[in-house]
């Protein structure tokens, strides 16, 4: 099989958020990126573990500068058999989903793998995006793939229940929890990555429909009060007046 796996850079989530230029860029510096969890956790390793069941190769392709080579070097000591890295700092979801789909339009993979969200915008938006662009099947927050020899099974949750979802591929297909465990690269694989084959490639030309206004931090969190239990009455008057739950 043939398997592409799409990952991002983010950063880790103990960095401290700030923004620059007017509140409309985030502020990179001195913050320590790490390879997406959902991408990496989830949707890389499951790649991994169905070519190992059905052979095949692995891709890891990326969208971003030179910088990003770190992450992508993790995805090929992790099991991935080559990368890619589209040369182009995206500017929006839609631009990376474009990126992505003109790579691939002319790649034949049989399933396209993305972590359900990135860890810093959390928008969940580029897996439908490129099965759009790609004209393929798109099942999203995926939390389980079993495979037979003609079809895939796969699960996702949904609100009151479990959804079972069979289909074909060629398909996309966004990993959520419980799709695939985590994998720490050993060092066969750390020295392994070193040589294998990370092609950087031109990106396209596209055209933005959206941009960002500004940031905001959301509001510091407030001291804690602690209200004697003989006294339910203030009590319930906080939590109506200040908490506004009741």
């Amino acid at each position: 099989m043939k398997l592409l796996v799409c990952i991002s850079k983010t950063p880790d989530t103990t960095a401290k958020i700030s923004f620059k230029d007017d509140n409309t860029q985030f502020n990179g510096d001195g913050v320590n990126f790490i390879l997406n969890p959902y991408d990496e956790w989830y949707a890389l390793v499951r790649a991994i573990e169905l070519k190992e069941q059905k052979g095949g190769t692995v891709t890891v392709v990326n969208v971003g500068d030179s910088s990003n080579d770190i992450i992508i070097r993790k995805a090929l000591a992790i099991g991935a058999d080559e990368a890619v890295r589209i040369d182009q700092l995206p500017n929006s979801s839609m631009d990376t989903a474009k990126q992505i789909a003109n790579y691939a339009k002319s790649e034949a993979f049989d399933i396209i793998f993305l972590g359900k969200e990135t860890i810093d915008y959390n928008g969940a938006e580029v897996g439908a995006m490129l099965s759009e662009l790609l004209d393929l099947p798109y099942v999203s927050f995926a939390s389980n793939m079993d495979s037979s020899a003609d079809h895939f099974v796969l699960t996702r949750d949904i609100e009151g229940g479990v959804e079972e979802i069979k289909l074909n591929a060629p398909f996309v297909v966004s990993a959520a929890k419980g799709m695939a465990e985590q994998r720490i690269p050993n060092m066969r694989g750390i020295m392994m990555a070193k040589r294998k084959p990370l092609n950087v490639v031109a990106g396209i030309e596209t055209s933005s429909r959206a941009s960002v206004k500004s940031f905001t931090l959301p509001a510091e969190k407030g001291g804690v009060k602690m209200i004697d239990p003989d006294n339910m009455d203030e009590l319930v008057r906080l939590l109506k007046e200040e908490a506004k739950v009741l």
